[in-house]
This record gives structure tokens, C-alpha cells and sequence, in this order.
């Protein structure tokens, strides 16, 4: 499983592309959290989750700011979630998450990622059930055994802790972040947590070809270009 985490790191960080996309993005995330549940993260764990990892990917504090303070005053877009599934390049499973205020563009959007990469979008559901959606936590660390037992003992719901090249990765039900992160920071106060994020973990991997890398390294750049696209999951692996 860890690999599968790693391996959908490092074929996202090229997607994470431009910084004004990046800002973007966490703009309008933060913005719908706070709108739809309260603009204090001291009582929205989702908006302080939010914006802790918004800081991690170095986005200003300006831009959280603004997009706080539009949804406190009640005025802006109603974007709303929307969820497409579909097979890519080398038939690799895929998830694509958005945010729209136009869900007649987005679609239209997102299924020419598709229908140009000679890729097939799905039905609701199509490759959803071969994804896990976890809580992931990653730090430094070498004794996977020491952290499950602080977690266990935190009385968490886990599905694995495991430790490779000096990095310990935790993986629990989504609905476990707040607390694995609580338990955590408990057990070790001055831990730093590289990765805290809930995700989806593809249950089995796809191997990209040569012959169908291109493409699929086309289609993941013009889902990275849809304004309203918001994050992408797959399973694909590229060759080394």
C-alpha cells in the first residue's frame, strides 16, 4: 500500500504544476469548507485541516484570509462537489474531484480530458470501489511497532502503520483523521507530520507503458489545466 501512496505522490507533484493553480485551488476548497461549516477553525476541524495543509504547500496567508473572510460575509459562488470516474491511458483507474459553480462545464470539461487521450469516462461508481479512501500520516521515524501500539493504546482505528527508508506511514479509515492526528501529536509533541491528508488508495496497481506514457502524462496535464478539477487519484505506475 505504501507504495501505491508514494507512487501517486510523485505522479501528482508534476500536476500540482503552477503556483496561481495551486492557490487556486486551495482558495476555493477553504472558501466551501468555511462556508458550509463556520469560518473558526477552532470549531471546523475540516477548515483548520484545511488550512494547515494549505501552509505545508506554502500558499500565502493572504489567500487563506481572503477566501475565509468571503465565505464569512456570506457573498460568492455556490460551488458544489462533483466526482467523475473513468479508465485513463494504458486503462489505469481514475477518480476525478471537483469543485463547480457550472456543472454543465465541468463535465464537459473534464470528459474532453477523456474523450482526447482516447480514455473512457464512467458511471458513478465505475472504479470508485477499488480505491480505499484512508487518512494517511507520514513522518520520519523507524519503529512502526512503538507508533501502533501509541495508537492502539489511543483506542484509534488503524489499518496500517509501516515503516520504509526511514518513514513511518500510517493509514486509517477517512473518518479517523482527527483522531490518528490527535493520538499522534499526543504520543509525540514535537513530532513534524510531512504528509496529513485524507486520499484515495487504489487496492491494485495499473503498469503504464512506454507506448501509453505519453498520453498519459497528456491526459493528467489537461485535467491539471480544468479550473474546477481539484484533485485526481489513479493507480497508474510509470515505467522508471
Amino acid at each position: 500500500m505504501g507504495r501505491a501512496f508514494e507512487v501517486r505522490k510523485a505522479a501528482m507533484a508534476k500536476t500540482a504544476g503552477a503556483k496561481t493553480k495551486v492557490y487556486s485551488k486551495y482558495g476555493k476548497e477553504i472558501y466551501v469548507c468555511a462556508k458550509n461549516g463556520g469560518a473558526d477553525p477552532e470549531t471546523n476541524l475540516s477548515l483548520r485541516r484545511l488550512m494547515d495543509k494549505a501552509k505545508k504547500d506554502q500558499v500565502p496567508a493572504h489567500v487563506i484570509d481572503k477566501a475565509i473572510d468571503k465565505a464569512a460575509g456570506g457573498a460568492g459562488e455556490n460551488y458544489e462537489p462533483a466526482r467523475y470516474e473513468g479508465f485513463g491511458p494504458g486503462n489505469c483507474m481514475v477518480i476525478v474531484d471537483c469543485l463547480t459553480d457550472n456543472a454543465n462545464r465541468t463535465i464537459t470539461d473534464v470528459r474532453n480530458c477523456f474523450t482526447k487521450t482516447n480514455a473512457k469516462i464512467g458511471a458513478p461508481g465505475a472504479v470508485s470501489h477499488m480505491f480505499d479512501h484512508q487518512a494517511v500520516f507520514q513522518f520520519a521515524g523507524d519503529d512502526e511497532d512503538a507508533v501502533l501500539e501509541e495508537l492502539m493504546e489511543a483506542d484509534v482505528d488503524v489499518s496500517e502503520v509501516e515503516e520504509q527508508d526511514g518513514k513511518i506511514t500510517v493509514y486509517a479509515p477517512h473518518t479517523e483523521f482527527n483522531n490518528v492526528r490527535t493520538a499522534l501529536t499526543n504520543a509525540y509533541p514535537d513530532l513534524t507530520l510531512d504528509t496529513e491528508e485524507i486520499t484515495f488508495i487504489p487496492q491494485t496497481e495499473t503498469e503504464i507503458s512506454e507506448e501509453d506514457r505519453p498520453m498519459f502524462e497528456k491526459f493528467m496535464d489537461m485535467l491539471n489545466d480544468c479550473d474546477d478539477v481539484q484533485d485526481v487519484y489513479h493507480n497508474a505506475v510509470l515505467p522508471d
